[in-house]
């Protein structure tokens, strides 16, 4: 996308090492998302592309004659299991291509990329310099790159249940579709007891 840099956490790594990109990603904030913001300053996006979990890409914007971190995303390869009942009839007939075996007959269990992270950097007025829907374009693009060489066509995410943040999703295109119980360890960060799982078909 013009006027953006987008680079590969796992090749900053690679070139810079792990103290090098801990200062970078230690001047991110989000305190509208402590999950958000604490994935990426606390270790775990670091960790999660040494050990090939998840890939995270840096967001740049240009900003005073300077490059400035102004956002980022997450991407992991995951399975989703999408009842056939909780989606259009079109949508399930497209789905069903990539579905794989299930035990439920009116399950559809689909290898899928999960947009895993997504947020904005809110430290000295940089998360102005992109809009959310810039943001996760990026990552939808990331992820048709990907499906160009292994296939599919199928993205998915999990957010929180709040209206704000479902009506942005589906303003992006996407369906919920299920679904999942908070994890002992996300119930400190997050509201409520579960989160939204919503889906994509990317033409």
């Amino acid at each position: 996308m013009a006027g953006y840099s987008i680079l590969s956490l796992s090749d900053i790594l690679a070139e810079k090492g792990e103290d090098f990109c801990r200062e970078i990603l230690s001047t991110f904030s989000c305190p509208m998302n402590d999950d958000v913001e604490r994935f990426l300053t606390k270790r775990s996006a670091i960790d999660f592309a040494t050990q090939g979990v998840s890939q995270t890409f840096l967001v740049y914007a240009s900003y005073k004659k300077k490059n400035v971190l102004c956002g980022y995303f997450t991407i992991a390869n995951k399975y989703i299991v999408v009842n056939k009942h909780s989606v259009s009839g079109t949508l399930r007939r497209r789905l069903r291509k990539f579905a794989m075996p299930s035990a439920e007959k009116d399950d559809l269990v689909i290898m899928a990329p999960l947009i895993a992270q997504l947020g904005k950097n809110y430290a000295n007025g940089y998360s102005e310099l992109i809009t959310g829907d810039e943001l996760l374009k990026m990552a939808e693009d990331q992820i048709r790159l990907a499906q160009r060489i292994i296939g599919g066509k199928v993205v998915y995410l999990e957010c929180e249940d709040i209206d704000r943040l479902k009506d942005f999703y589906s303003s992006n295109g996407y369906v919920e579709f299920g679904k999942r119980r908070l994890d002992k360890d996300e119930r400190t960060e997050m509201c409520g007891t579960h989160l939204i799982q919503m889906l994509k078909y990317l033409n």
